[in-house]
């Protein structure tokens, strides 16, 4: 039980960490998340369409991550590489 939760965190500090570095090198996945908390902050006449925006701002990382892997094809090969043999030493 107490891996599962380990794993867990790990697994979402890991998915903040990529949106963090998205929002640090993009600009649109910056203003999108910076419209999500915005929008957030308003009153819950809003959450229907918390789903909308939700899924926007889901496209926009997405896009983010195809055009900067595409910009940055080698890095990206050394980051999985890397990521690939991190996971396999500590499953050991």
């Amino acid at each position: 039980m107490r891996r599962a939760i380990s794993d867990g965190l790990l697994s979402a500090c890991a998915l903040a960490l990529l949106v963090v570095l998205l929002m640090a090198f993009d600009g649109r996945v910056r203003e999108q998340v910076r419209m999500q908390f915005d929008s957030s902050a308003r009153a819950s006449s809003e959450v229907a369409s918390a789903g909308v925006q939700a899924r926007e701002l889901v496209d926009v990382l997405i896009e983010s991550a195809k055009f900067q892997s595409r910009q940055h094809r080698p890095l990206m090969l050394v980051v999985l590489a890397g990521t690939v043999l991190t996971i396999f030493m500590l499953r050991t």
